[in-house]
């Protein structure tokens, strides 16, 4: 499965932002998505991902970030509103085919990552 991520940029703070991850091959909803983000000098942390109808989130992001799926487009997607320049980090998407999980090792697919920046 490839995945490609879109949709960062620069925002200033407050602002928001949509990324998308659209996936070369179908998806199903038993398969989880989900999208991390790396800060420079910063391990990669999970933002948030989603299995059926099911979501979790960093407790930094609950309430200004919603992740979403459309199966029929093979894609997922991160809303991102009232952005803090702490959220400023190359976001990845990522796929694994079971259920969610917190560690990035478990997952089977990544996306090459895009950028967001929150700064005035």
């Amino acid at each position: 499965v490839q995945l490609q991520a879109s949709g960062g940029g620069r925002v200033e703070p407050g602002g928001s932002l949509r990324l998308s991850c659209a996936a070369s091959e179908s998806i199903s909803s038993f398969n989880t998505m989900g999208w991390y983000r790396q800060a420079p000098g910063k391990v990669r942390e999970l933002v948030a991902s989603i299995t059926g109808g099911g979501t979790n989130y960093a407790d930094s992001v609950k309430g200004r970030l919603t992740i979403s799926r459309d199966n029929d487009k093979n894609a997922v997607y991160l809303q991102m509103n009232s952005l803090k320049p702490e959220d400023t980090a190359v976001y990845y998407c990522a796929f694994r085919y079971y259920s969610a999980s917190y560690f990035p090792y478990e997952y089977d697919y990544w996306g090459r990552g895009t950028q967001v920046t929150v700064s005035s």
